[in-house]
């Protein structure tokens, strides 16, 4: 019969959108506080961030190739998951710990789940996270020895401006939001990040949902209790200081490991902004992003059944006995 009509299952219609073509847009997106952050701390940095990327595309394409798995290399994820994980290193680490988070972060949280779009949490994160919790010293160590360094950073030997502020010290908003500050490879210009978000909210790469609504959740949050009463010079350093802006715009946004639904998604916000006030003001360390956002990527199956739309004709309502009818 010639005129057959072919049936298939739902979505019918298909966007031109591809994983490789995300990836590479945040990629694109991250590219200027990275090189910034190159820029400031010098070679060393470029290295770190190049074996970071290179392990994790080495560990995926080795794991898949031993399992006799699709290899998947060029849809970009594991390369996007190293470049994350370099701007979370510290200038001056030792070169062999972003090799291991990332041969972490793919093999053990993305590969050994399924792959790209099985992993529990951000892979990224979780490798710093690691290397956290196995190398404190080391990942906290946040001196800065590049050439530009030594001439723009004025706290080359001081703490950190969330550890000042911490303490009680005013910071440095001027310098915090530049970047000419002390911290990690790629979150030290929350300008450059800023940037950086914008272009994926204008390229409809991500929404403007989940990062607003989380800055305004921490932002409250740090009102009512940071301490200082109404100050929103100091709330302005909070937001430019550490990585909140850099998990906010790049990594809470994380398609596979943020909810799906529209509810969910404000849900999911708002209780980063509290885990992240939470660790930042009350707990031992001045910062609190990367656990926040693993923390609360594990309660995304929650959020999205309690979330989760009713079908299209389906009333709910619920019976004298509890029952949903």
């Amino acid at each position: 019969m010639a005129g057959k009509f072919q049936v298939s299952s739902s979505p019918h219609i298909r966007a031109k959108v591809t994983t490789s073509k995300i990836m590479l847009s945040v990629i694109i997106a991250l590219l200027p506080a990275a090189l910034f952050g190159v820029w400031l701390n010098g070679p060393y940095a470029a290295l770190i961030l190049i074996l970071s990327i290179a392990a994790a595309v080495l560990t995926e394409y080795c794991y898949e190739k031993v399992t006799k798995g699709k290899i998947t290399i060029s849809d970009g994820s594991a390369a996007l998951t190293g470049l994350l994980l370099g701007m979370n290193m510290p200038p001056r680490i030792a070169w062999w710990m972003p090799v291991l988070g990332s041969v972490f972060a793919i093999l053990v949280v993305k590969q050994f789940f399924g792959g790209l779009g099985q992993n529990f949490m951000n892979p990224a994160l979780a490798g710093r996270c690691f290397l956290m919790l196995s190398f404190a010293g080391s990942m906290t160590n946040f001196d800065v020895a590049g050439s530009a360094a030594n001439k723009i950073v004025d706290t080359v030997s001081g703490a950190t401006p969330l550890a000042a502020i911490k303490a009680g010290e005013t910071g440095n908003l001027l310098s915090m939001f530049l970047g000419t500050t002390k911290g990690t490879i790629g979150e030290t210009s929350a300008l450059l990040l800023l940037i950086g978000g914008i272009f994926l909210i204008c390229t409809k790469v991500i929404s403007p949902r989940i990062p607003l609504v989380y800055l305004g959740t921490f932002a409250v949050f740090a009102l009512i209790f940071g301490g200082r009463g109404f100050d929103l010079y100091y709330i302005a350093c909070e937001l430019c200081g550490g990585g909140i802006m850099l998990g906010a715009f790049f990594m809470a946004t994380d398609y596979v490991t943020r909810p799906i639904t529209v509810k969910g998604q404000y849900v999911y916000a708002v209780i980063l902004g509290v885990m992240t006030g939470i660790f930042r003001i009350f707990g031992g360390s001045a910062e609190g992003t990367s656990y926040a956002i693993i923390f609360t990527n594990l309660l995304v199956p929650l959020i999205e059944r309690a979330t989760i739309p009713a079908g299209f004709g389906v009333v709910r309502e619920k019976k004298k006995g509890g029952d949903a009818a």
